[in-house]
């Protein structure tokens, strides 16, 4: 436990997220929880910019499609979250793609939807060797 990326930064972005789960609870859209996270963040002072749209690129070309993750906290950490009933395959490969795309080491998924706790999972970037 003690090699984990951005060990404290999380505990803090997880413990903003319970927070707000424990205020709420389940079962409201995901613009709800992600206007409370703002207020909680801010709150809690962790340093985060919302819904910032980023760029992409194929062959060395700039798409004009961007990729917009719900926040980047601590200018290194994605975080994803949603209000579905369970997490898919499909919102893991979202934040790997978003990983992909930044070149972040850490992103995390959180679900609101989830009955009876908040849902929450670690996702790591791992680089390829050339």
């Amino acid at each position: 436990m003690a090699n984990l990326i951005c060990k404290d930064e999380c505990y803090k972005i997880i413990g903003a997220c319970f927070e707000v789960y424990n205020d709420k609870g389940c079962g409201f859209l995901e613009s709800v929880y992600q206007e409370c996270l703002v207020i909680e963040h801010e709150y809690q002072q962790i340093p985060f910019v919302p819904q910032q749209a980023l760029r992409l690129f194929y062959r060395g070309k700039e798409l004009k499609q961007k990729f917009i993750p719900d926040f980047i906290c601590y200018e290194k950490i994605i975080l994803e979250i949603k209000a579905v009933s369970k997490l898919t395959d499909e919102h893991r490969a979202q934040v790997i793609n978003y990983l992909n795309a930044t070149g972040f080491e850490l992103g995390l998924l959180v679900n609101f939807g989830g009955h009876p706790q908040l849902e929450w999972e670690r996702l790591v970037h791992t680089k390829k060797e050339s």
